[in-house]
């Protein structure tokens, strides 16, 4: 293996920005979530796929993400806590660990390492991932919440595209409207505040900045050498996407990242120095052994300059969210509809995302990260690998741990599969040159 070097890097003016201001913000997010537990106020759990952030926030409904306080509890350490908590009143070691991490901190007490963890006063799902419907019910058995599904209309499958003229999307955005307007009946209901559509307008527009700011930052790392890596910057920039959707310091965030991002591309300064391979990561990281999950790769130079959880945990900002701002309502299930398709296809089916990927952002090769708590997104890994060798001529890493499970992780065993994957790719880039 080559000796990881570290080259000396010029100074930079915008240095430690972004982290500094994701830092202060996911602060005072949870702040804010410590104070609502204080005062048992109202706080709606929602989902990073369809949080309908936008009529929340319409009614300055403070929102709480548990799969993003779960992948915390695992970065801080503490997530087997609750894990057993879960095991120990009867919840399956096989099922998700995110819901396990959640329902073992609702059973000892909601104390969250970062803060107290609210009671939902309601909750906003939608049927993007099978699990949100199941975890959902846990909150309304517990805490008789109001609970709201939205029924999105989709196809588990490749090749699917709307015609946004057919017969079939005006019936589907009706049909997605109709629930979207249940759910502001909802809202006023629980708040007793009345919908204010031109407050509506403004968090939209937000939203498309946001989007094309989002968008701008996710193509930065077409350059070489890629300025950000993708899990350890790239889940800072996922996680203000969706706490801080339609907000305009949501705005002012990706702004500050985005120049961050462009003075490192005019320096010439990379994620990893000197930048040898550029990868892709389908699947999450092990958030509870994070900094050794990304060492595995970055010893070797490694990048990962994509990651799928950026597409489609990002809430579907990445793919050019454009809200109509003259019809607002029916804008929004417009483009919820668009921009769920392919979270919802990518589920099973994303092989030609990651094909389109790696021809895009120049991809050396790809690493497949199966969660053996979530069978649903890792079921699918091995095949998806073999297309993309066989038809994209593509290496591809297979490997396997857990989100929040450290009981799972085996660094020995993951370190000789991705030394292994490296030799491969040194050895091709020779065969190659030769």
């Amino acid at each position: 293996m080559k000796e990881h070097r570290v080259a000396i890097r010029p100074p930079l003016e915008r240095a430690g920005d972004t982290r500094g201001e994701s830092r202060r913000l996911m602060d005072r997010w949870w702040t804010e979530l410590d104070a609502a537990a204080e005062e048992d106020s109202l706080v709606a759990n929602v989902f990073v796929m369809g949080s309908l952030a936008e009529i929340l926030n319409t009614f300055d409904i403070p929102m709480s993400f548990p799969e993003i306080a779960s992948l915390q509890t695992a970065v801080k350490g503490k997530a087997m806590d609750y894990l057993l908590a879960a095991e120990d009143a009867g919840y399956s070691p096989d099922i998700c660990g995110y819901v396990k991490v959640d329902v073992g901190l609702h059973l000892t007490g909601r104390q969250h390492p970062l803060g107290r963890y609210p009671k939902p006063g309601m909750v906003v799902a939608t049927n993007m991932c099978n699990t949100y419907i199941k975890w959902s019910e846990i909150w309304e058995r517990q805490y008789e919440c109001p609970v709201f599904v939205l029924d999105l209309p989709g196809w588990r499958g490749t090749g699917f595209a709307y015609d946004m003229g057919s017969e079939t999307f005006k019936n589907d955005v009706k049909f997605v409207e109709g629930q979207l307007r249940e759910l502001i009946a909802l809202c006023e209901e629980v708040t007793g505040k009345t919908f204010d559509i031109d407050k509506l307008r403004e968090i939209l527009d937000n939203v498309n900045r946001m989007s094309e700011l989002y968008r701008a930052i996710l193509a930065t790392n077409k350059h070489r050498p890629a300025p950000f890596n993708a899990l350890t910057e790239g889940i800072n920039y996922m996680g203000i996407a969706n706490i801080l959707r339609g907000r305009e310091d949501g705005v002012r965030f990706m702004e500050t990242a985005l120049a961050e991002l462009d003075e490192r591309i005019d320096k010439g300064v990379g994620a990893v120095s000197p930048e040898q391979f550029r990868l892709l990561l389908v699947g999450t990281a092990c958030y509870t052994n994070f900094r050794d999950f990304v060492g595995l790769f970055e010893q070797w130079n490694g990048v990962f300059v994509a990651s799928e959880y950026m597409s489609y945990a990002g809430g579907g900002i990445d793919r050019g969210v454009h809200y109509d701002l003259s019809r607002p309502v029916e804008s929004l299930a417009e483009q919820i509809l668009i921009t769920a398709q392919p979270s919802m296809s990518g589920i099973f089916f994303s092989h030609e995302w990651q094909a389109n990927v790696v021809r895009d952002y120049a991809i050396d090769g790809i690493a497949y990260h199966g969660v053996k708590s979530c069978r649903t997104t890792s079921a699918g890994l091995p095949d998806a690998r073999e297309w993309l060798m066989r038809n994209e001529d593509i290496p591809g890493l297979f490997i396997q741990s857990d989100l929040v499970d450290s009981r799972l992780w085996a660094e020995a065993q993951l370190k000789n599969r991705v030394d292994a994957f490296f030799e491969a790719l040194q050895s091709r880039r020779v065969q190659v040159g030769a």
